[in-house]
């Protein structure tokens, strides 16, 4: 049976070092790749060249900082629906349309498709999932909000 999977890109060890200080210790100054290179032994062009490789090969997903949105207002929940398989393509569009999906990712059972979303108030991320579901045609759509937070600061070491 011939295998569907993407080889796995080859890193080095000036990758890893990227990934490594991109996880935890991204530098906020006004030329972070050019700081990020003067740790990892690069120049600032070699370090956004590895960086954008490792985007465009699926390594890096997103680059950004993480806030606790309630802090700041806001308030979230984690999402689960069920999704015909006809329907992920469109659905996922959907989904990821909005600025405040953080997460979106499929699983094997009856609710498939997960994603955890962000607004401003508990109305418009109501809104916003009966949006998406007028959109796609998808009524299963559970709000899960959490009812108590637990904040893992989760690194990978590469």
């Amino acid at each position: 049976m011939e295998s569907h999977k993407s080889p796995r890109p080859q890193m080095d060890e000036l990758d890893k070092a990227i990934l490594n200080e991109i996880q935890s210790h991204f530098p906020i100054v006004s030329r972070p790749y050019a700081e990020m290179g003067r740790r990892v032994g690069a120049s600032e062009e070699e370090v956004l060249a590895r960086v954008q490789a490792m985007v465009e090969n699926g390594v890096i997903r997103r680059i950004g900082a993480n806030f606790t949105s309630r802090k700041l207002g806001y308030t979230s929940t984690l999402c689960a629906a069920h999704v015909p398989e006809e329907l992920l393509d469109p659905f996922v569009d959907a989904v990821n349309h909005y600025p405040g999906v953080t997460h979106n990712y499929l699983r094997r059972h009856h609710f498939n498709v997960w994603f955890t979303l962000i607004a401003p108030s508990a109305e418009r991320l109501h809104q916003i999932l009966q949006e998406i579901s007028q959109a796609t045609g998808v009524q299963e759509i559970l709000s899960l909000p959490a009812q108590e937070v637990f904040k893992i600061k989760v690194d990978f070491p590469v």
